[in-house]
């Protein structure tokens, strides 16, 4: 017979045809045990006896050994009966067991494609229940701002303001210039044809301070502030600094959401004047240079084809357009997981996600202006 040494052992007594483990199964002593079971010629298509009474110590790692001697009897296709495991053990080797069986991975069915859709939709419902229900929250903050305006957080407030607004100045400025210059170059050249140069001045004040501007505006703030709302909020939930707001009784809504929103209500719309201008600034440069027509009259001309109502509903769609990157940013942000993988999946679908719903909003926006003939 085989005595207990201080380090793990597993045995065949020949004489009862018992396997015997004993020692200390633990992590330790983990390499030399793991050789030993795969080294081990396990019989065939029969019952084997463990015999675990000379087992002094045991740990997560041995009761993970023992689970893969169970595994290898079963390979071929014996079945193994443990004898005087301790309680202590067979608990430890319970809860080792069921991670293992957890963790192993099913063959998923192959789904079909109504099935697919039907995930598909039933999970895009879901996210648009989350973020309707993230709205009505964010609306319930809003109101108690009012009432109580103390709990207006003015620092971050005026930090976004910089971050969102002035700094996004220059590319917003440059985008808008060139595009000016674009819409006005191709205009140009059709109109010329038909000896109406001047009516460019008309092609581009209408499209730049009505559509291009506010949803060019937009598109950019999504890309820069939206996606950084999102790693923000995403990596304090990660690093659970907003579960520790919760817990000293700060708000997220109030202290994280509220002065994004806050800030981009109040940038977007500056910002989109601003493109109105660079905008129109570049149409006038390419219309002197392709055209010949001089600032004075292009000027007067776009006195007369702006009216005050079109630069109200370019602004008026800014202001919305800044809501929807706003909400959208913050309500990605809020559903990262808990990893660093999540936080960039996350902030991918706030760009995405924010861009396709202002450029819907664009749309709808156009057919209701339609019906009701502004």
């Amino acid at each position: 017979m085989i005595h207990i040494v201080p380090k793990g052992q597993i045995f065949e007594d020949t004489s009862s045809g018992v396997i015997c483990c004993q020692g200390s199964w633990t992590l330790s002593h983990v390499s030399n045990l793991k050789q030993m079971i795969e080294a081990w010629n396990w019989p065939a298509s029969t019952e084997i006896l463990l015999d675990c009474s000379q087992l002094v110590a045991l740990d997560t790692t041995g009761a993970w050994l023992l689970h893969r001697v169970r595994k290898k009897a079963a390979l071929v296709g014996s079945r193994v009966m443990m004898q005087d495991l301790r309680p202590g053990f067979v608990a430890l080797l319970g809860i080792v067991e069921a991670s293992a069986r957890d963790a192993e991975v099913r063959p998923q069915a192959r789904l079909g494609l109504l099935e697919h859709l039907g995930r598909r939709f039933a999970g895009h419902t879901k996210q648009a229940a989350l973020m309707l229900a993230f709205v009505g929250e964010a609306a319930l903050a809003a109101l108690r701002l009012i009432r109580q305006p103390s709990r207006l957080r003015i620092r971050p407030l005026l930090h976004n303001i910089q971050s969102a607004g002035f700094e996004a100045l220059p590319i917003v400025g440059l985008l808008s210039f060139l595009m000016g210059v674009v819409v006005s170059y191709q205009g140009a050249e059709q109109l010329a044809r038909y000896g109406a140069s001047i009516f460019v001045a008309d092609l581009v004040g209408l499209s730049m301070l009505r559509e291009m501007s506010p949803l060019l505006t937009a598109i950019i703030v999504a890309g820069r502030s939206g996606s950084a709302f999102t790693a923000q909020i995403g990596t304090m939930k990660v690093t659970e600094e907003v579960d520790a707001m919760r817990t000293i009784g700060i708000a997220p809504m109030d202290f994280l959401v509220l002065p994004k929103l806050m800030a981009l209500i109040i940038a977007v719309p500056l910002l989109t004047v601003y493109a109105d201008i660079l905008g129109v600034v570049g149409g006038m440069v390419m219309a002197k240079t392709q055209l010949g027509i001089n600032f004075e009259d292009f000027a007067d001309r776009l006195d007369d084809a702006v009216s005050l109502s079109s630069y109200i509903v370019g602004l008026g769609k800014a202001l919305v357009f800044a809501v929807i990157v706003g909400i959208v940013g913050c309500f990605q942000g809020f559903q990262v997981g808990g990893s660093a993988d999540s936080v960039g999946r996350q902030t991918t679908i706030s760009v995405v996600q924010a861009i396709f719903l202002v450029i819907v909003m664009d749309a709808v926006f156009s057919i209701i202006f339609s019906w009701l003939k502004i």
